[in-house]
Formats: C-alpha cells, structure tokens, sequence
C-alpha cells in the first residue's frame, strides 16, 4: 500500500520561499504521476501542479504558473513544490498526491492516494 508523507509546510513572509517535500512508500514510485494540491476552508481543493513519469509538468497557470515548481527524484521516492514569490492567497493545507499511469493531470478525483497535507501561512 502506497503511503505519502508531506513536509516542509510553515510560515513565510510574502514574496518569500518554501520547499514542500512528499515522501513515498510502498509502490515503485517511478511509475507513477505525482501531483499537488491545495485547499483553504470552506473551498474546493485546488489543483497546483502534477508531474509525470518523464519529468513532464503541468500547473495551474492562474494561480502558480512562473512562481512554483515540481520536481522529483525517483532514487529517493521523493517530490517536490518549490514555491517562491509567496503570495497572501497562497496560504492552504497542502496535499500531495498519486495517480497510477504516465499522465499528469489536474482532475483530484483521479488521483487514488493522498497525504496528510501539510499547513502553509504566508506573513505580511
């Protein structure tokens, strides 16, 4: 069974950065499509970006394009949101996420596991 464990969340100041790491467990992680989400109480959670197994990307282009970035490393099971150029809207529990297959994607209901999430505040 796969199991993902975020970390990295905490408090930054606007215009500041922070790195999310999701760490994964017991499935060959190579193969599958990772994504991360976001959500804020009271909301839909929100897509932030997925990468495939080729290293390919997407992103929400109105809300992250040009100030995040995923990224993985297979050899250690591990994927990553570098988020720069914090934003007051920014500030969500974090989640990352994993689809069985090649393909990324923004759709949330096709991604079959999930982790605990991880709190991120932005600061004024």
């Amino acid at each position: 069974q796969v199991q993902l464990v975020e970390s990295g969340g905490g408090l930054v100041q606007v215009g500041g950065s922070l790195r999310l790491s999701c760490a994964a467990s017991g499935r060959t992680f190579n193969s599958d499509t990772m994504g991360w989400f976001r959500q804020v109480p009271g909301k839909e959670r929100e897509f932030v970006a997925a990468i495939n197994t080729r290293g390919g990307t997407i992103y929400n282009v109105n809300s992250v394009k040009g100030r995040f970035t995923i990224s993985r490393d297979n050899a250690k099971n591990t994927v990553y949101l570098q988020m720069n150029s914090r934003r007051p809207e920014d500030p969500a529990v974090y989640y990352c996420a994993r689809r069985i297959g090649s393909g990324a994607s923004s759709v949330a209901n096709e991604y079959d596991t999930w982790g605990q999430g991880t709190q991120v505040t932005v600061s004024s």
